[in-house]
């Protein structure tokens, strides 16, 4: 094993969206990271919440970017919950789709009916994201789940990750059954729930594999519940400013601004930097409140403020005592 942050794992558990790609465009350097992995003999695998593409897809989508990738090494969501549903239902159960023609091709696959409305009375409603999914299938399947079906969610992502900014994900979509139904779904079967991490190394046979993602909510969150180191790439949805405010069930082992990350030094992304110096910056504690000096790298900074505010200072009270740290806080919205 070599010597960087990579080279202590034997698996790499990626998330697509926000830290592969941008929707359908590569976030640079990521074929760079999985070309340096697969030449060293590290395994890879995707496991994404994003239930609008099945493995295959997903696959082929990330070969065409120039990441070569095989079907085996995808998990989804969507691929996850079909197969949930399989085992909870007899064969050939009806269930209605709240998503995207991947979800439905998976419960296909998976041996179940689809149906369309709750006059089917269907046994289950498997919700995933779909950028078509409109009222009339979301009063379906309100209907359906009022009517005693079982209710699964792929994931509950509040929101997707775009060159243009955050988009509505299937969270908000699930909140919308969420406020007609008063009441919470069955299950939810994506990232933060462990499943999709587990199963990647299971399949991969893998001892010591890390976990790599955009978003503390889900990808960190779900790392943490099985029990996996991660790394959060800062090319997706969760900022700096969520970092330094997030509690111990979704902070990541390690930050980095990207993927590059993954062949440096560990300890240069090992979070929190336990120090009051490092690369230019200095971090002042005055009781509940932090004051950041200097000039330097961005997350080091980052990792710098994270051992004060893990430790109880507010985000609110880290204040700046140089022009470089006033910009970097006010570029995190601080």
């Amino acid at each position: 094993m070599t010597e960087d942050l990579a080279g202590g794992y034997d698996l790499v558990i990626f998330d697509l969206d926000g830290v592969v790609y941008l929707i359908d465009k590569p976030i640079p350097g990521a074929s760079e990271a999985m070309e340096q992995l697969r030449s060293r003999g590290t395994a890879v695998a995707y496991a994404t919440n994003n239930a609008s593409r099945r493995a295959a897809d997903v696959a082929a989508l990330l070969t065409g970017m120039g990441v070569p990738a095989e079907p085996a090494e995808v998990l989804t969501s969507a691929g996850a919950s079909a197969a949930l549903l399989a085992e909870k239902l007899p064969a050939g159960a009806p269930v209605l789709v709240v998503g995207a023609d991947a979800l439905r091709d998976e419960v296909t696959d998976a041996g179940l009916t689809l149906v369309d409305s709750a006059e089917d009375e269907p046994a289950a409603v498997v919700q995933g994201y779909g950028p078509e999914v409109g009222w009339r299938i979301l009063a379906e399947a309100a209907l359906a789940v009022r009517a005693g079906a079982l209710w699964v969610a792929t994931n509950t992502d509040r929101t997707l990750p775009s060159p243009r900014g955050p988009l509505p994900g299937n969270g908000s979509l699930v909140a919308v059954l969420r406020t007609a139904l008063d009441r919470d779904p069955d299950l939810v079967v994506g990232k933060p729930e462990p499943a999709l991490f587990t199963t990647a190394a299971a399949q991969s046979r893998a001892v010591r594999p890390l976990a790599v993602g955009d978003r503390l909510d889900t990808d960190i969150q779900g790392a943490v519940t099985a029990g996996l180191d991660s790394l959060l790439v800062l090319t997706g949805v969760s900022s700096p400013a969520d970092l330094l405010a997030a509690d111990a069930s979704r902070r990541p082992t390690y930050v980095a601004a990207d993927l590059s990350g993954l062949f440096r030094p560990a300890a240069e992304s090992a979070v929190p930097l336990d120090a009051n110096k490092a690369g230019g910056w200095s971090v002042t504690r005055n009781g509940d409140s932090a004051t950041l000096d200097g000039a330097g790298d961005a997350v080091v900074a980052l990792r710098l403020l994270c051992a004060a505010t893990w430790d109880g200072v507010p985000v609110t009270a880290v204040e700046p005592a140089s022009d470089a740290a006033r910009e970097l806080l006010r570029s995190w919205n601080l």
